[in-house]
């Protein structure tokens, strides 16, 4: 075994309701030691997502959920520290999947390199990332907004949210922001520049959802569900699109929320306004559509179309709070945890 360890934070069992600290354990581990092509790799960012709930969960889903006693999963940038790859040098810095710990053992061919000169590191698990590619390709392969129509968009004050915002004003057409609060409310108008943006938490919300979508709604990109989701999917246009990304409202759900419009209702609807609505993951789309993601997503990030923030959280031991908090909106822009410190900046 290798002399160096690694902290881990593993799933303990699978939450009811919200993860609580007794879900997760946390041990020091040896690390094996390196085999041809291997890289020993020190973690400096892990990135929190909600689609962690779910692999929480054994539900069925699109991927198998976290096995109990496992280290709970997740990309991280990290850097090279030892190396048996020639193409990943000590000192490279990588995009992984190395998960919730201090460092990993993994074959190099499993980790992307980064140049730190190009774009900050932490921007290959945001804005350059997973989220900003699920943006770009749920809303111009699903959504398809043309010049001048609505497009609206929940947890807009999020990776995706508000990628999703300015991806559409790029494309010519009118972007809407929902998002918790006055602050965020603030953060989508005067950082992200959305045309207009709103509060769900305000007791006028469906009148101000009125009247910030006077032509009524071509493109929702859903990313919460419940109650926001219903007052929008009432707003939409004949032959609108909803691209389906996340139900987040729903991930820490135990039973059905009273109230909820019931299927029928919103089948009528989708029926009778010839609506798209189709859910997706962010993979299928890869092998066509990702290089055009790299090239256009990339200049408008260079030239101040696409803005970003992050919302970076100290310390391992912090993670499980932080992914609490993801849940409930806690953060704006891209969750991140700096496990380890950053020689890049």
């Amino acid at each position: 075994m290798s002399t160096t360890t690694s902290t881990q934070i593993r799933l303990a069992r699978r939450p009811v309701g919200e993860p609580a600290d007794s879900d997760f354990t946390t041990d020091t581990v040896g690390l094996p030691e390196l085999g041809d092509g291997d890289v020993l790799l020190r973690t400096i960012y892990l990135s929190l997502d909600p689609y962690m709930r779910g692999r929480m969960s054994d539900a069925k889903s699109y991927a198998a959920p976290v096995e109990i006693g496992a280290v709970m999963e997740g990309s991280t940038i990290c850097e090279v520290i030892e190396s048996r790859a020639e193409n990943r040098p000590v000192g490279t810095y990588v995009l992984a999947h190395t998960g919730w710990q201090s460092h990993g053992v993994v074959p190099a061919r499993q980790t992307r390199r980064l140049d730190p000169a190009a774009a900050p590191i932490s921007t290959a698990v945001g804005v350059l990332g997973m989220p900003g590619f699920t943006a770009y390709a749920g809303l111009l392969q699903i959504g398809r907004p043309q010049e001048g129509e609505t497009v609206v968009v929940a947890a807009a004050a999020g990776p995706v949210g508000s990628a999703v915002g300015q991806i559409a004003q790029a494309k010519g057409a009118r972007s809407v922001g929902i998002a918790g609060g006055a602050e965020k409310v603030r953060i989508l108008r005067e950082e992200f520049g959305f045309d207009e943006a709103l509060d769900h938490r305000s007791p006028d919300f469906v009148a101000e959802l009125k009247a910030a979508t006077p032509d009524g709604v071509d493109v929702y990109f859903e990313n919460v569900a419940g109650t926001v989701g219903e007052a929008v999917m009432r707003r939409m246009n004949t032959y609108g699109r909803v691209p389906v990304c996340g139900l987040v409202a729903d991930y820490n759900a135990t039973a059905p929320r009273e109230g909820a419009e019931p299927g029928p209702s919103l089948m009528r609807r989708i029926l009778t306004q010839s609506l798209t609505v189709r859910g997706f993951i962010q993979n299928e789309f890869v092998a066509d559509h990702h290089e055009d993601f790299q090239r256009e997503m990339g200049a408008w990030v260079s030239d101040g179309t696409v803005k970003y923030r992050e919302d970076v959280v100290d310390g391992l031991e912090n993670a499980v709070d932080a992914f609490r908090g993801l849940l409930t909106g806690r953060n704006v822009g891209k969750l991140l945890v700096q496990v380890g410190e950053d020689p890049s900046r």
